[in-house]
């Protein structure tokens, strides 16, 4: 999720010039959890339950600029309402304080959540993917929640630098589908609760337009909260 001119204001290079895409690796669903013990049961009655109680609710995030943390803007954007915000040094740390009880909820990706949903770790309320993940089958959808809206993901593409010769970008963008059509590639994505990139999605045009889009989506967003990553 690029958001370079607003977040990163003293960034040394333009991200939607300075690179030639050459496709999509990945993207990687979010999910939205809390401690074991917190008291919504649902998406919903957590919207709730934050509406109701702002100024106690804690929301924790790997850090400014963080997937977390971007997520967790969107949700408070998504339900009109602000929460204490506590920003930790990564996941790890937030996620060990969420286990504790130190910090109510948060919201990143299934590669660094699974784990603990699976174990009965963490209260899971939703996955921000279209459809239910297979490795996830009992967490409910944001748009299954009450939030048809809020989707999020953080995705992975693979870039060279700009002015690489076509000849270079095709080879490369050869060996990459190749890559996410690999069975096991695509076996240890689903442990990691992602999926590789379709065919249609690891090309040029496609990472190029994900790269805009997600640009103009989060934008107006940080700039709003007036959000700078150190």
């Amino acid at each position: 999720m690029s958001t370079a001119p607003s977040l990163y204001p003293d960034l040394a290079y333009d991200p939607q010039t300075d690179f030639a895409p050459i496709g999509l690796v990945t993207s990687v669903p979010m999910t939205i959890i809390a401690r074991k013990d917190f008291e919504p049961n649902t998406l919903q009655e957590l919207i709730d339950y934050v509406k109701a109680n702002a100024d106690t609710v804690t929301y924790a995030n790997a850090g400014i600029g963080a997937a977390s943390h971007l997520c967790g803007m969107l949700f408070m954007s998504a339900i009109g309402t602000e929460v204490v915000t506590v920003p930790y040094q990564g996941t790890g740390p937030a996620m060990t304080d969420l286990l504790g009880g130190q910090v109510d909820f948060m919201c990143d990706q299934t590669t660094n959540t699974t784990g603990q949903i699976l174990g009965g770790e963490v209260k899971a309320y939703a996955v921000t993917s279209p459809e239910r993940l297979p490795n996830l089958p009992d967490v409910p959808t944001t748009a299954e929640g009450g939030l048809p809206d809020f989707q999020i993901g953080v995705w992975h593409g693979l870039y060279a630098p700009a002015g690489t010769p076509d000849d270079v970008l095709a080879k490369l963008n050869e060996a990459l589908k190749v890559a996410v059509a690999d069975p096991t590639v695509g076996e240890r994505f689903a442990e990691l609760g992602t999926a590789p990139a379709t065919a249609e999605e690891a090309t040029p045009e496609a990472l190029a337009k994900m790269l805009a889009d997600q640009t103009a989506l989060w934008k107006p967003l940080i700039e709003a909260a007036g959000a700078k990553a150190q």
